[in-house]
């Protein structure tokens, strides 16, 4: 390729950046606009004629005629239009489907990946991504070399990660930049993957990075194992940036500088998830990210304490306030309406429109892309205690971080108030009943690849109780935190471990 590849593409991704910045003035009337073309594109359908779509006029309009909702309503027509069924949530029929972690009811979600979806909304955050990128690095040479961009698979009912999907449609352009080859990309053995990943791309000419932090870590350690090098930037020394989402970022960086040993390496964010790409890092001095206006998503949102108090009284995104935790709501072109996408997000800005993503709207852990959630603790608990006869008087787990091997486990420390005879077959049982409840737990468990078997740590009698007081939440309402998505309460709890 020639030298001026990557100024050709940054000329091309000119009107990208003039699109952007209409978010600083314009954000309001761009999400009303999104809006009424998704609501026209779907008057015909079941949804919009059981919702009186024909009778939509603006926002106000719509909130009163379409009720907030969850998978788990929506579930059923989903069904529907996995078995073929047209014009039911979204025009036309939908073919591809994003499986992701699941509900309290079910294993797995299935979300509806439209063609409108794949092209105004995942591809443009991927196109937007590169030009902002562009446009904040004019020294950027990353189109001379290749991208590795790391995915997952999918199976051949068109169901699996969206990464999958997106590779298996991505303009075939697209391939000449990247790496590794499509048939290894859509591995579904992670294992496997790794290895031919690593030894695909070691005498490649990489000069960024595409994925989950977690999952790369674990590639790149390895591609490093196989070059007998001590840095991958010495085994790519034109590495220059890691496009990165999916898992916060914070406990991986250290590992990423130690590994890469290039000072000069950039780091940008996004938001992309199986139901839509959300938001862009676009200032490398600010980790929040750009809320992305005008592609095919609009926005509302619930106050995280009120959704809690099961308010369901939602703003769209020119009523939002600064510094408050807000649940997400989103309407999307593959037919997903005012529906609790489940994330916690609170802007920073809004002018323009900029957030961080501040957790959950449930305890959950979700360190390694994952998603555990308390129902998943609980089923599995009540699964082992059913088998070895214990009984468990408290507990909270947190995730252990990789080590410098790509290694990283869940933690659970747990008071029984009926200890089992054997610790550690409670603890397999209990690993083994997430798998089976935890579609992205059970992926993320294959074969020990990167995460390791759940650690069980037996805490001393009155241990949470002891902690509780010292917080001086000991009584009422208050209660130990169950999952959480960092080590902090762990940290603090075990502090407390030795014998009054």
């Amino acid at each position: 390729m020639s030298a001026s590849t990557t100024n050709i593409v940054r000329m091309l991704l000119r009107s990208s950046l003039g699109r952007v910045e209409r978010y600083a003035t314009g954000a309001e009337a761009l999400q009303r606009g999104v809006l009424m073309r998704l609501v026209s594109l779907a008057r015909d359908t079941e949804w919009g004629r059981e919702h009186r779509y024909a009778s939509v006029k603006d926002y106000e309009s719509f909130a009163r005629l379409c009720p907030v909702g969850s998978y788990d309503s929506l579930k059923p027509l989903i069904d529907r239009m996995r078995r073929g069924e047209s014009d039911v949530l979204w025009r036309g029929r939908v073919r591809w489907y994003a499986k992701s972690s699941g509900t309290t009811s079910d294993r797995s979600k299935f979300l509806p990946v439209s063609r409108e979806a794949l092209s105004d909304t995942h591809y443009r955050g991927g196109t937007d991504t590169v030009a902002l990128y562009l446009r904040n690095n004019p020294d950027s040479r990353m189109f001379e070399g290749k991208s590795l961009i790391l995915g997952g698979s999918h199976g051949s009912d068109n169901v699996g990660d969206l990464s999958a999907i997106l590779i298996e449609n991505i303009s075939p352009l697209v391939n000449l930049f990247r790496v590794p080859r499509k048939e290894t990309a859509l591995l579904s053995d992670f294992e496997q993957k790794r290895e031919r990943i690593a030894r695909e791309t070691l005498g490649q000419r990489v000069t960024n990075l595409s994925g989950v932090p977690s999952w790369m870590l674990s590639v790149v350690t390895r591609v490093v194992e196989l070059s007998g090098k001590p840095t991958l930037g010495e085994v790519w020394p034109e590495l220059e940036v890691f496009f990165h989402g999916g898992v916060a970022f914070t406990p991986y960086r250290q590992q990423y500088r130690q590994l890469i040993g290039n000072e000069a390496m950039r780091y940008m964010e996004t938001y992309n998830a199986s139901e839509g790409f959300f938001g862009i890092q676009d200032d490398p001095g600010d980790k929040a990210m750009s809320l992305m206006v005008d592609y095919g998503v609009f926005y509302e949102f619930i106050p995280r304490e009120e959704l809690l108090r099961g308010s369901v009284e939602a703003v769209p995104l020119w009523g939002v306030r600064e510094g408050v935790d807000y649940a997400m709501l989103i309407t999307t072109s593959a037919g997903l309406w005012r529906y609790v996408i489940g994330d916690t997000v609170r802007f920073t800005s809004r002018n323009p429109y900029k957030f961080v993503i501040t957790g959950r709207t449930r305890s959950f852990i979700n360190a390694f892309g994952e998603e555990l959630i308390v129902d998943n603790a609980e089923r599995g608990l009540a699964e082992a205690c059913l088998e070895t006869g214990a009984q468990v008087r408290e507990y909270t787990a947190a995730p252990v971080y990789m080590d410098e091997r790509g290694r990283c486990r869940h933690q659970w420390l747990i008071e029984f108030s009926k200890m089992p005879e054997d610790v550690g077959r409670f603890a397999l049982l209990l690993d083994e009943a997430l798998q089976r409840l935890n579609s992205d737990y059970e992926a993320k468990r294959s074969k020990s690849v990167t995460l390791q078997p759940l650690e069980v740590i037996v805490a001393r009698e009155g241990l949470f109780d002891h902690w509780l007081k010292s917080e001086g939440k000991l009584g009422g309402q208050h209660k130990v935190p169950r999952l959480s998505n960092d080590r902090a309460v762990m940290e603090r709890i075990l502090k407390f471990m030795q014998p009054l």
